[in-house]
């Protein structure tokens, strides 16, 4: 396989990288994950992006550390409550407290580092700007000027081998995302979203990331294959 068939996902063990990594699996691509330590309350995730790994036979998995002091005031690091049964004006109402700053910007940096040693031009991000709770580094704007600095920052991009920051889940409906993963084969049952799961890892059922999980289940028709603690939709 051709270097330029290398592709670099990150996966944080969530519904959206799993879809990501799929997508890039389908097209052809040796798949690197990168999975970020980052002292995440819901570490469960880590759990899980080794077993999407798995499944998706990577060809290797990075799990990078990450000092959680450089991430103060997210509810997803300190401690601060994770908001619960919020509406969905609540939700697009402006940036959740679980917010974690510039999150994407380091975690896509270390990425792209990984991808430029591997002779990989393309990196895949599950990053959505329709079902996003309003983080901004979730939006085009933010991945077309990553990817410009990408190829002005790095030898590669230099001697005019770009670099390209794939989105492939940037505009579709949490429903088309499950759509698209159930058509692709993959197994939701693996993955884990919740912000705010038990000690036991079963998720909340709450917290914004599992009601807009829930919810894209519902619309897509089907159930999804994890526990929850509570649900309401």
């Amino acid at each position: 396989m051709t270097e330029s068939k290398k592709a670099v996902v990150l996966i944080s063990g969530g519904l959206d990288s799993a879809t990501v990594m799929a997508i890039a699996r389908s097209e052809g691509y040796e798949l690197h994950g990168i999975s970020f330590d980052y002292g995440q309350r819901h570490r469960f995730e880590l759990q899980a992006a080794e077993k999407v790994c798995a499944a998706n036979e990577v060809v290797s998995h990075v799990v990078f550390p990450v000092d959680t002091a450089i991430f103060r005031g997210s509810a997803l690091t300190n401690d601060i409550d994770v908001p619960h049964n919020r509406s969905d004006d609540e939700m697009s109402g402006g940036i959740p407290v679980t917010y974690v700053p510039a999150r994407n910007t380091i975690f896509l940096s270390v990425g792209l580092g990984l991808a430029e040693s591997l002779g990989a031009h393309d990196l895949f991000i599950g990053v959505n700007a329709v079902d996003y709770s309003g983080y901004p580094d979730c939006r085009p704007e933010f991945v077309a000027a990553f990817e410009a600095m990408a190829n002005l920052a790095t030898k590669a991009g230099v001697e005019g081998n770009r670099l390209k920051i794939h989105t492939p889940l940037i505009s579709l409906t949490k429903a088309q995302i499950i759509q698209r993963g159930l058509e692709l084969g993959v197994d939701y049952g693996l993955t884990h979203s919740c912000y705010d799961p038990s000690s036991e890892g079963i998720s909340c059922g709450e917290c914004d990331s599992c009601q807009l999980r829930l919810k894209g289940f519902a619309e897509a028709g089907t159930t999804d294959p994890i526990h929850y603690s509570k649900t309401n939709v």
